[in-house]
């Protein structure tokens, strides 16, 4: 019997924040290496097999949660590429919590200190990097995006598939 693919966990922004972020990484991102739109990862990497007990408990855990603004403080290198940063309090407990429900399977990807970000480029020669950082510097200016709730994926090696969306309960 095989086992099941893995699965991601994104956080599911507003439409507007959304769009501009998904425009930034189709605009950036290498088009042979951008199999999937622009996403905050919360986890990288949860045991399919798990399926039936990861679900009910997002499912506790956002049916609990209002809606809520993330900061988009600024712009950070990653070495090969470029990401928004962003911060919120409310997102840091909500990981902080699934976190330590799933601490017997987080890899040591998931279990690093979490940094939230989309990246809009990555996989390119480092000058050229450092030159989109130092482009969208220029104009950036902070803002705030929306958590509407959160994603659940199947990674299959290529575009991810959908599993289900978790909506927080409003504004």
């Amino acid at each position: 019997m095989t086992k099941p693919a893995p699965l991601i966990l994104t956080l599911a922004l507003d439409e507007r924040s959304f769009t501009f972020f998904d425009e930034q990484r189709r605009r950036y991102f290498p088009p042979e290496r951008n199999f999937i739109p622009a996403h905050l990862t919360l986890f990288h990497h949860l045991p399919g097999e798990y399926l039936d007990s990861i679900q009910p408990l997002i499912e506790d855990r956002c049916s609990a949660l209002s809606c809520f603004p993330l900061g988009v403080t600024g712009l950070r290198s990653l070495g090969r590429g470029v990401a928004y940063t962003l911060q919120s309090d409310e997102l840091r407990d909500l990981r902080s919590g699934l976190m330590q429900e799933w601490a017997q399977w987080l890899t040591p990807q998931d279990q690093q200190k979490h940094q939230p970000h989309v990246t809009v480029q990555n996989n390119v020669e480092p000058h050229k990097a450092r030159a989109l950082l130092t482009e969208l510097s220029e104009t950036f200016l902070p803002f705030q995006a929306h958590a509407q709730g959160v994603d659940l994926w199947w990674y299959r090696g290529g575009p991810w598939e959908a599993v289900k969306r978790f909506s927080f309960r409003g504004p």
